[in-house]
């Protein structure tokens, strides 16, 4: 039986423009791609992220489990820039995300407390600013959080953090 890829093309309205959009169907996709538009890549890390494909699981930093679900992320040390969007909060399958080393600023969203399998939350090094959501107390799996060396905590640790095996928040005061 052969697989076909289904895409709809989507076109935004603007004054004066139209602005298509390309909608796979794979959330996934989705959800990774309109991460990428977000980001500056001086380096070109993200080259291999092609939205036309089935799955990102041929793409580069992303490893997959035996479902073709994404369940790493990692993108460590790459020059990136931007802010995180709060659909990455429906990789329901994530297990790893390793942002650490870059230039990401705003603020963590609350989404990514939906992780449920998230084990590892490596966003140390960036420019990240604002509090830890309170949402990621719902993280049972997660084991290690390293958030250093940010402009972070404006406000308290979540109660729920602090029986995490590694727990990093030394220099978010920048």
């Amino acid at each position: 039986m052969a697989n076909f890829l289904l895409f709809s093309l989507t076109l935004t309205l603007t004054p004066g423009f139209l602005t298509p959009c390309l909608v796979s169907s794979n959330p996934e996709v989705d959800i990774l791609t309109k991460f990428r538009q977000g980001l500056i890549d001086p380096d070109n890390a993200l080259q291999s992220w092609d939205s036309s494909l089935v799955d990102p699981c041929t793409w580069f930093h992303i490893t997959c489990n035996a479902d073709n679900k994404v369940i790493r992320m990692d993108l460590a040390n790459y020059n990136l820039a931007g802010k995180l969007v709060p659909e990455l909060g429906d990789l329901s399958q994530l297990q790893f995300l390793e942002l650490d080393r870059n230039k990401f600023e705003g603020t963590i969203p609350t989404e990514l407390g939906k992780l449920t399998n998230l084990i590892s939350f490596d966003l140390y090094e960036n420019n990240f600013s604002g509090g830890l959501p309170s949402s990621l107390e719902n993280l049972k799996q997660l084991r290690f959080v390293r958030v250093n060396d940010n402009k972070l905590l404006s406000g308290l640790v979540p109660k729920g953090l602090l029986g995490v095996a590694v727990l990093d928040i030394t220099n978010t005061d920048k």
